[in-house]
């Protein structure tokens, strides 16, 4: 939504990986772990943040590495969407290609696993985003349009 009301390409980091690989996620952990997925995913994110006028989404683990960070930072404005827990639980399992795509990231799986990642992670979520959008509440439409408020507040100040 929001690359289209900006005039952009949108790309999910996760789904490109997947067709550049010809695999899920999912069959990528299957094989080589986290470990050979976030290899893959550094070189997709590299290659994605050397082209220009893309929305793209990334993975809540892409800034577990300092070079996704670096390259994310150099190329545009990093926006952080969060919710609460339960949103995301109810999120994620709305999506009915999530079982398909998507490995359990820790041993707990659904909830706890949520509660666990953003505690562990919070810390370079914050370190990392310049913006960061609490959508707990917020329905798509409103958090695009905050995101445009936010890039023409940035713009206005270059």
């Amino acid at each position: 939504m929001l690359a289209q009301r900006l005039g952009k390409e949108f790309v999910d980091a996760d789904e490109y990986l997947e067709q550049k690989e010809g695999k899920t996620v999912k069959d990528i952990f299957a094989e080589g772990g986290e470990k050979l997925f976030r290899e893959i995913e550094t070189h997709v994110i590299a290659e994605l943040c050397r082209l220009d006028d893309r929305v793209v989404a990334t993975g809540g683990g892409t800034i577990l590495r300092e070079e996704n960070v670096r390259a994310l930072k150099k190329s545009g404005i990093i926006v952080l969407l969060e919710a609460d827990t339960d949103t995301i639980y109810k999120r994620i399992h709305k999506d009915t290609l999530t079982g398909q795509r998507r490995p359990n990231l820790t041993n707990q799986g659904g909830y706890q696993e949520i509660e666990y990642l953003l505690e562990h992670r919070r810390p370079l979520y914050d370190r990392t985003a310049d913006f960061v959008i609490n959508t707990t509440s917020m329905s798509a439409v409103d958090a695009a349009n905050k995101i445009i408020t936010l890039i023409k507040t940035v713009d206005h100040l270059h």
